[in-house]
C-alpha cells in the first residue's frame, strides 16, 4: 500500500464529466498526461484536436481562442502576453532581412519603437506613410514590402483611416495587411468584411488589455486570421518564441467577455457626450472624436461603422494655443475622477498629456493644431460626474 504522500499525489479518484456551469472550467497546467507512447506520439501540438504541453493549450485557452475568433470574425487565434506581443509575434512571423514593413504614422507608439528596435537590429526597414492618404501608402509600396500595418483609429490623433481604400491599395500589389483593431474591439467593424464586402485584412490583432478585461487588471492580447496558411506560420513562430499565458488571465477574459458589448456601449455613449460638451468649450480648439463631424476621418468612420453606430471610449483634446504646457499640465492634475494612467477600456476614467513635437514623424508635419493634446479614456463613472470634474479642472488653468 502507498504512502499518504504518494496516494495524495496519484489518487486514482477522477470527478464525473457531465459537470456544466455559466463559467468554462480552469485548467492549469504545465505538463500534460498521455495514456501511452503512442498517444504521446501522435498528438499534434499545431491542432487543436488534443493536447501535448500548457504553452500550446489547454480546455481554457482553446475555449478563449475560438470566442475571439468568432468575435472578430475569423477563423483563427492564438493568445500573447500582451497588445504589444501580438504585434511581435505577427511581425516576427512574416518579416526577415532585407524586408520592409509599412506603419502609418498615427500607430500606436510601441508598433513605432518595434520598428526603429529589434526589427531594424534584424535588418528590417521600415517607413512610416499618411494614414490618412491611400495615395501615400501606395507611393511608398515598393518590391521589398512584405507587411503593411493599418490602425484605427489614431492612438493618440484619433483620425479615422479609409481602411477600406488601404487594405485595396495593398491587395492589388499582393502585400499583406495587419490591422491593429483594439479601438474596434471586434464591435464597431468586422475586420474580415469590410461593409459586407468580403474583403478585409489579413490578421488582427487586439490588445485583450483593454474592453475584453474591462477591468484594468490584465495583460493580454491576440492574433485572429481567417487563412489556414498564415495561421500556421503564426503558430510556428508563437511556439519558437515561447510565448504563453497565465491561465488564472484567461478565467479573467472569459468571464469578462459576456459583458464587454454592455460595457463597449456604455463607454461610447459616456465619451461621445463628453467630447461634445468640450467641443463647446472656449478653452478647446479641437475635438478629436471619430463620431464629431468636424473631426479628422469622420465620413471614414460613417462609412465603415455607421451601421453599428459605435466608437469606443476614446477621445482627444487640442487645447487653444494661449494656455501654455504647463497650465494644460495643472488641468490634468486638478482632475479628481479622471486618473493620470496609460491605457484605455477600464471601469475608471484616464488623462494622459501628449507633446505632439515629440512624436517626430510624418502625422507632425499635417498637424494644423498648435496647442497641447490631451487624451481621454472615458469609464464607468457616471457621465454628469465626470463632466463636473472636467468643469471645475478647466477652472483651474
Amino acid at each position: 500500500m502507498s504512502k499518504p504522500s504518494t496516494t495524495l499525489i496519484h489518487h486514482p479518484y477522477t470527478p464525473p464529466a457531465t459537470f456544466a456551469a455559466p463559467q468554462p472550467g480552469v485548467f492549469k497546467a504545465s505538463t500534460v498526461f498521455f495514456a501511452d507512447v503512442a498517444a504521446m506520439r501522435a498528438r499534434d501540438w499545431k491542432t487543436k484536436a488534443g493536447y501535448t504541453y500548457g504553452l500550446h493549450g489547454t480546455p481554457t485557452t482553446f475555449t478563449l481562442e475560438e470566442r475571439l475568433a468568432t468575435l472578430e470574425g475569423g477563423t483563427e487565434c492564438l493568445l500573447v502576453p500582451s497588445g504589444l506581443a501580438a504585434i511581435s509575434l505577427v511581425s516576427f512571423a512574416f518579416l526577415k532581412t532585407g524586408d520592409e514593413v509599412l506603419i502609418p504614422d498615427n500607430a500606436y507608439g510601441p508598433t513605432k519603437a518595434l520598428a526603429t528596435g529589434e526589427l531594424a537590429n534584424f535588418g528590417i526597414t521600415h517607413r512610416l506613410y499618411d494614414a490618412m492618404n491611400p495615395s501615400d501608402l501606395e507611393a511608398k509600396l515598393s518590391h521589398r514590402t512584405r507587411l503593411v500595418w493599418l490602425e484605427a483609429a489614431g492612438s493618440v490623433t484619433m483620425e479615422f483611416p479609409n481602411l477600406p481604400a488601404l487594405a485595396e491599395v495593398c491587395r492589388e500589389r499582393g502585400v499583406m495587411t495587419a490591422l491593429d483593431n483594439t479601438w474596434g474591439a471586434g464591435l464597431a467593424f468586422a475586420p474580415f468584411d469590410f461593409n459586407g464586402t468580403g474583403q478585409g485584412v489579413d490578421v488582427s490583432v487586439h490588445a485583450l488589455t483593454k474592453y475584453p478585461s474591462g477591468g484594468g487588471d490584465v495583460l493580454m492580447g491576440s492574433v485572429v486570421t481567417r487563412d489556414e496558411r498564415l495561421h500556421r506560420a503564426l503558430k510556428l513562430t508563437h511556439m519558437r518564441t515561447g510565448f504563453g499565458i497565465g491561465v488564472g488571465d484567461v478565467e479573467t477574459l472569459l468571464r469578462s467577455l459576456p459583458s464587454m458589448a454592455l460595457r463597449y456601449a456604455a463607454h461610447d455613449r459616456a465619451a461621445r457626450e463628453l467630447a461634445g460638451w468640450l467641443n463647446g468649450c472656449e478653452e478647446i480648439a479641437q475635438v478629436l472624436h471619430p463620431a464629431l463631424e468636424d473631426s479628422p476621418g469622420h465620413a471614414n468612420w460613417r462609412a465603415l461603422c455607421g451601421a453599428t453606430d459605435l466608437a469606443a471610449g476614446l477621445f482627444s483634446v487640442v487645447f487653444d494655443e494661449r494656455f501654455s504646457t504647463e497650465q494644460v499640465d495643472r488641468f490634468c492634475d486638478s482632475l479628481k475622477l479622471f486618473r493620470l494612467g496609460y491605457s484605455w477600456g477600464g471601469p475608471i476614467s484616464l488623462v494622459v498629456p501628449y507633446d505632439i513635437g515629440l512624436m517626430r514623424d510624418a502625422s507632425v508635419a499635417r498637424w494644423p493644431y498648435k496647442g497641447t493634446l490631451v487624451r481621454f479614456s472615458v469609464g464607468l463613472e457616471d457621465v454628469d460626474d465626470l463632466r463636473a470634474d472636467l468643469q471645475q479642472a478647466l477652472l483651474q488653468m
